[in-house]
């Protein structure tokens, strides 16, 4: 078996794509921005995304509602 250093970082979209009048994705809650630019981000940028600012966001969501 080959070990890769590399790890896939996979889209956070779930097919519910509306963005809200935030600029947030219904769905997964990334910005335009970001959705446009997953494909050329780095895997340090994605996982930093899905680690850190994405459950940020979920989080002020549920205290808002």
């Amino acid at each position: 078996m080959v070990s890769s250093p590399y790890k896939v970082v996979l889209s956070p979209c779930i097919g519910v794509c509306e963005l809200d009048a935030q600029g947030l994705c219904a769905g997964c809650l990334r910005t335009g921005h970001e959705i446009a630019g997953w494909s050329t981000m780095d895997d340090a940028e994605r996982l930093r995304l899905m680690t850190q600012v994405l459950p940020a966001r979920e989080a002020a969501r549920t205290r808002t509602q």
